[in-house]
């Protein structure tokens, strides 16, 4: 079997048993929309600042939802010991580690697809930007998060606190990353020019690069923890 099967094979086992039980989505959905609800109470829809703090609070929605997910991508093949299987099994365990980060991506992009047009009703947001520069940054944004998300999320799985350990690691990790998605997500918003965007689509991209890279390289030491 080669490398790309390998993976697409791991895929559709996650996302078959995904979404046949929904424990992540749900759960990543429930918080998203708590979230939502939450601070569509604190703010007042005609207030001028919330311009400023809608696409911070966006992304904090999605990656503490996200964290809920990655959290239960590791923790349920170790409860289960379904990873020594996968660990024995004649596949690269790179492919494992892709397969994985493809399955959370997924997953995360689904709660972002339904809970984003929820955020932008509720807030009574006046969108005046290019949905497709968005979808860009969300990509980007997303992708760099569940990369480094998934492979903490295995080195943190055999840990006794890995609930609380892995928000603890990721959280400092992820800062270039957080700072580059609300500042081109603003930017988008307000209808700003793509060479305006362009600076921080630029450091989204470096960032993906790097922590796709070093899990890729890593994660054979990360499984023998």
């Amino acid at each position: 079997m080669t490398f790309f099967k390998q993976i697409k094979a791991l895929v559709w086992k996650d996302l078959k048993s995904e979404f046949r039980t929904k424990e992540m989505l749900s759960s990543m959905l429930i918080f998203a929309f708590l979230v939502i609800v939450i601070f569509s109470f604190a703010f007042d829809p005609t207030d001028e600042t919330l311009k400023e703090v809608f696409p911070g609070i966006i992304w904090v929605a999605f990656i503490f939802a996200g964290i809920l997910g990655l959290n239960r991508s590791f923790v349920a093949e170790k409860q289960n010991n379904s990873i020594h299987g996968l660990m024995l099994c004649p596949a690269d365990r790179s492919a494992i580690y892709f397969g994985k980060v493809i399955t959370n991506l997924v997953l995360m992009l689904i709660m972002e697809a339904i809970s984003l047009p929820i955020f932008i009703i509720l807030f009574d947001y006046s969108f005046s930007g290019s949905i497709l520069k968005l979808i860009l940054v969300i990509l980007l944004g997303t992708f760099g998060f569940v990369a480094i998300g998934t492979f903490l999320a295995a080195l943190t799985a055999n840990t006794r606190t890995s609930e609380v350990l892995l928000p603890i690691i990721l959280f400092p990790v992820i800062v270039p990353l957080v700072i580059g998605a609300v500042e081109s997500t603003g930017a988008i918003f307000i209808g700003e020019e793509m060479s305006e965007i362009l600076p921080w689509l630029k450091v989204l991209g470096i960032y993906d690069l790097i922590f796709i890279t070093v899990p890729f390289m890593l994660f054979d030491f990360v499984l023998e923890v």
